[in-house]
């Protein structure tokens, strides 16, 4: 029952964030157009729900010649293919404002697993363990305000797995209103790494996979 309601209640609330959020949107699409050559936007193949395949929108934070298909994790001194735009992006999350879209249509949910590349298969495949990838996968979710870049796969799919487990409004209420203390402190953000609470992990939450941005 709450499925049909969530979805409802994303499709309205984005439309309305959409609506709110067009000045800033502007704003932010001439910032990354005077600051670098290349697209505002780029597409990145990512995993929907019941392990299908959508392409999840972002601002783009990266110059047009990085090395293609390789995660910002991978890349030597990642800092140096970032935009000066493109820092400030990342670290207010405002890169992830285009997948309001996702959401209108249906991709996405605003609360849920954060969507893994297509080929993270490692993180696929644990969240396989826990049903995770049974759910529509969100703008903001458990494991994203409980360590985010920080997380190692094991613990982010846990963390998946209690957010499926604990389905319902109120987690997704508890959630909403820790993302936004979340952002506000920007916490969680390790360019060019990932896994650094590994061992030293509290409990509760996930977000951007291992790999954060790959241009196209």
């Amino acid at each position: 029952m709450y499925k049909s309601v969530k979805k409802l209640l994303d499709f309205i609330l984005s439309l309305i964030g959409l609506i709110v959020l067009s000045p800033l949107f502007l704003i932010l699409m001439i910032a990354i157009k005077l600051d670098s050559e290349g697209p505002i936007f780029f597409k990145q193949k990512r995993v929907g729900i019941n392990k299908t395949h959508f392409e999840i929108l972002k601002f783009r934070t990266m110059r047009i010649d990085t090395p293609k298909d390789t995660p910002t994790h991978l890349l030597k001194n990642p800092e140096q293919w970032i935009t000066k735009v493109g820092k400030f992006l990342r670290k207010t999350s405002l890169d992830e404002l285009p997948q309001i879209i996702n959401i209108l249509k249906g991709e996405m949910s605003i609360i849920g697993p954060r969507p893994a590349l297509w080929n993270q298969f490692d993180l696929i495949e644990e969240r396989d363990k826990y049903g995770a990838n049974d759910l529509r996968p969100g703008l903001t979710g458990w494991a994203q305000i409980n360590g985010r870049d920080e997380l190692p796969i094991e613990v982010k799919a846990k963390l998946d797995g209690e957010y499926t487990k604990n389905f319902g409004i109120k987690m997704d209420i508890k959630i909403f209103f820790k993302t936004i203390v979340y952002v506000l402190k920007r916490n969680g953000v390790v360019e060019g790494g990932t896994g650094a609470l590994q061992g030293n992990h509290k409990t509760a939450s996930d977000e951007v996979a291992a790999a954060q941005e790959v241009v196209e």
